[in-house]
């Protein structure tokens, strides 16, 4: 007997206010948000899948994951349900769901889609009380740039009805194609349920040279490693390509099992909350620890006894080493990239090899541009993330490959890689101090009068001293980027004070916050001097945070005795 097309509806409903992507066409709120108020999750997707014009939404390819996290499945159904209902032609998912962003953004640049959805809230909390997230990537297999966000946040203001198939069922756990004929479709809605790892394995095939990494996990001066993928979407990843494909012991890897609470933690890759990993690395059984957000496009390095490896040192010791690479032996490197935030180590690299730096406002939808334009090779944020022009993502788990690769050519530990790297180009002293869940208002009041202050002509050469210790300022400013593809101005990215000795303080309010707020005060100063290597960041960096707790006045205001989190 044959089946009745399934039906479109067309829902009523009524816009929200609070529907702005906050960078990168994401939406992160409280899962209960999501959850619990009507039609908010279709209220985002429909926003979504109109800002993609009709003649290109019709019968495309989009892609869809998730990173496991609560409500992730009853999302991807709302998902499936409205991308047929609003005329995309096939859909390919990850199996069960699972796929991190560095696989969405290798499948949809592989299949050349129009784009794809991944359902993550990256290292935040997970579970009924958690956050959730919808983010939208584009053609290229990068975040949505603004200008697409500031129009998903037009169209959901006024937004009166969506389009779904509510009676449209996908069995996420058999791989292979489905389809379903739907009311009004000259041709079959398609769904593709797609091995999570296979196509981004593939890929790192052809980046790494597997063989040396193989001998170097189990040859007979083999190094034992830690990985923890923080009960993420990494799990499979790291199980399937470190274990199964590289020959790393099981029990290498911890917490590989994708849970929707990630077993009660934030799945976020610092000193913080990988305290297991670290442990373990203290314990100078291992040679090599890593650890990998919810999502898998951030990561942490660690080397034995817990040497702790900063995210911009590490930029920096890979661009250093990118001939341990085959890809970029063979592709070259055409410049760096980093977020404003992130230490000037990388540059100190980048004058060695005389390929340009280009500094962006944090968010890596700023280098798409400029891999898409094939000026920029490598790229990196404070927060962990680095990733190269393989795709237009971060990722976490090529970041952990390439140092392996750099550890197995010559033949030193982490730390002596790191120590080598501060003798060639001096130790950036760097720390990121977190004031979490701050009031909206108090944080934007304390970041405009910080702004009015440093602005000021009269703060401009002005001197602090602390104990022994004389800063001049050397300039100050709000960071305001001009992309130089295209000539778009971002502004307010973040205040800069700059000292005579290179010395810098930033604050900037994190973009990724929901209802509070979010301040990060970042510090770093330059020590060329090795005999001055072997201190401890938070001692050397004292005086420039006491200078910014005066000016900034962050804990008479708060009423906090200190940041959140120091990473």
């Amino acid at each position: 007997m044959e089946r009745s097309p399934m039906p479109v509806l067309t829902v009523q409903t009524a816009p929200y206010e609070d529907q702005r992507p906050t960078g990168g066409g994401g939406l992160r709120r409280p899962t209960a948000l999501f959850e619990g108020q009507r039609n908010y999750l279709p209220n985002f997707v429909q926003s979504l899948l109109s800002s993609v014009d009709l003649r290109d939404r019709q019968g495309c390819t989009m892609v869809v994951g998730s990173d496991g996290r609560y409500f992730s499945k009853t999302a991807i159904e709302i998902v499936v349900q409205m991308a047929a209902a609003n005329g995309i032609g096939r859909l390919v998912v990850g199996q069960n769901g699972i796929l991190s962003t560095p696989a969405v953004s290798c499948i949809i640049r592989k299949i050349k889609a129009a784009g794809g959805i991944i359902l993550t809230a990256s290292h935040s909390p997970g579970g009924p009380g958690g956050e959730f997230g919808v983010k939208f990537e584009v053609a290229n297999g990068g975040p949505a740039p603004d200008m697409v966000s500031e129009k998903i946040y037009q169209i959901s203001k006024t937004l009166e009805e969506y389009a779904i198939c509510p009676d449209l069922r996908v069995d996420l756990s058999r791989l292979g194609r489905q389809e379903f004929d739907l009311e009004n479709k000259f041709k079959p809605f398609r769904v593709e349920i797609v091995d999570s790892v296979e196509i981004y394995l593939n890929l790192l095939r052809s980046i790494f040279d597997f063989n040396a990494i193989r001998n170097f996990l189990t040859g007979p001066n083999q190094i034992k490693i830690r990985i923890d993928a923080m009960n993420g979407v990494m799990g499979p990843y790291v199980k399937r390509i470190l274990c199964d494909e590289l020959g790393a012991p099981a029990n290498s890897a911890i917490n590989c099992i994708p849970l929707e609470d990630f077993g009660g933690q934030p799945p976020d890759p610092n000193l913080t909350y990988a305290t297991g990993l670290l442990e373990a690395m203290k314990g100078g059984e291992y040679g090599f620890g890593a650890a990998f957000d919810a999502d898998g496009d951030r990561y942490m390095i660690l080397g034995q006894n817990g040497f702790f490896v900063n995210a911009s040192d590490s930029l920096a010791i890979i661009a250093a080493n990118l001939s341990c690479i085959p890809y970029f032996c063979q592709m070259g490197v055409r410049g760096f990239g980093r977020s404003m935030p992130t230490s000037t180590a990388l540059d100190k690299v980048a004058k060695v090899m005389k390929v340009p730096v280009y500094e962006t406002p944090a968010g890596w939808r700023y280098f798409s541009n400029l891999m898409d334009s094939g000026r920029c090779s490598l790229c990196g944020e404070e927060s962990f993330g680095t990733g190269s022009d393989h795709l237009r993502e971060k990722d976490g788990l090529w970041a952990v490959l390439v140092w392996l690769s750099i550890l197995a050519a010559r033949k030193q530990s982490v730390e002596e890689i790191v120590r080598d790297h501060w003798a060639k180009f001096g130790r950036h002293y760097y720390c990121r101090f977190d004031y979490e869940a701050l009031e909206p208002r108090t944080a934007y009041f304390i970041m405009r009068d910080l702004e009015a202050l440093i602005t000021d002509k009269s703060f401009s050469h002005q001197q602090f001293a602390v104990g022994n210790n004389i800063y001049s300022v050397e300039r100050t400013d709000s960071f305001e980027y001009i992309d130089p593809v295209d000539g778009t101005v971002t502004k307010r990215q973040g205040l800069r004070i700059i000292f005579s000795d290179a010395s810098r303080l930033i604050f900037r309010m994190s973009a990724s916050s929901h209802v509070r707020a979010t301040l990060r005060i970042y510090a770093e100063s330059y020590e060329k001097d090795p005999s001055q290597h072997n201190k401890e960041p938070q001692a050397v960096l004292s005086p420039l945070i006491a200078i910014a707790l005066k000016i900034s006045q962050i804990h008479e205001r708060t009423g906090r005795k200190g940041p959140t989190v120091i990473t």
